[in-house]
């Protein structure tokens, strides 16, 4: 790159008929040695910025793959159960997978209703009696405890995707700001040394240029990033959305 660089470079020195000094070539590395402390510390931000988003989007990702695995393990055991009882048991083992938290929330509250509505003293007095079966009291309050539990977990998977979605928006103008910057010294430069040789200007133009680069490299894997993440939230929510609905079938079949 660099040297595809200097050769464009001399090609334009040619043009201009100026001279094209031997081994002219151009080093980004160079133009950042030789760059302002503005361009330096935009180009600092700019790593910060990239090194959290790559972090954050490894992180989510393995903790995505994980909860997914999990999830499939807790569905299989909820489904070949036949008493919420027994799911109960393998909840702390799949505690990653959102689901639990939709299971437990639900199963607090049914379990509640039930021994609410569980036989009373008096039905104690009568041995012969048989015993009326527990009832649900309300399915719509299972309903409301398995939709605030969604909230929860949507919101526990979504931690740290808005700074993915902050990356790829301020990025490009922090990198935009640096080439402005670079510019406006380059211009300075001009001015003093009231010469438009492209070799006085190139370099500055350069510095400039390579903090907007900087901008897009951050900006453009964080887009990929946070749309990546965000569509599999949607599936973890559709997914929590499918169980519970069963969760309510099943306990309108047998408690209602």
């Amino acid at each position: 790159m660099h040297t595809l660089g200097g050769s464009f470079l001399a090609l334009l020195l040619q043009g201009e008929g100026g001279a094209v000094p031997d081994g002219t070539t151009f080093s980004i590395v160079e133009a950042l040695a030789k760059s302002t402390w503005v361009a330096r510390s935009v180009l600092l931000i700019l790593a910060l910025f990239s090194i959290m988003s790559w972090s954050i989007y490894l992180y989510k990702w393995w903790t995505f793959r994980r909860s997914e695995r999990q999830s499939a393990n807790f569905l299989e055991v909820f489904r070949r159960s036949n008493k919420f009882s027994e799911v109960q048991a393998v909840c702390r083992s799949l505690g990653d997978s959102p689901l639990v938290g939709l299971f437990l929330s639900g199963y607090t509250e049914l379990t509640t209703q039930l021994r609410q509505s569980a036989p009373t003293a008096e039905s104690d007095a009568h041995p012969k009696t048989p015993a009326p079966r527990p009832t649900l009291k309300s399915l719509p309050a299972v309903d409301r405890a398995l939709m605030r539990a969604s909230v929860v977990e949507v919101t526990k998977l979504e931690q740290r995707l808005p700074f993915l979605a902050t990356t790829a928006s301020i990025t490009p103008f922090i990198g935009l700001f640096g080439t402005v910057w670079g510019i406006l010294i380059t211009f300075g430069q001009i001015g003093e040394m009231g010469s438009t040789n492209l070799a006085v200007v190139a370099p500055g133009i350069a510095e400039a240029l390579v903090t907007t680069a900087a901008g897009l490299v951050a900006a453009i894997p964080a887009v990929y990033f946070y749309n990546s993440l965000t569509h599999r939230v949607k599936d973890f929510a559709s997914e929590m959305d499918d169980f519970s609905m069963e969760f309510l079938n099943i306990a309108e079949r047998n408690f209602t």
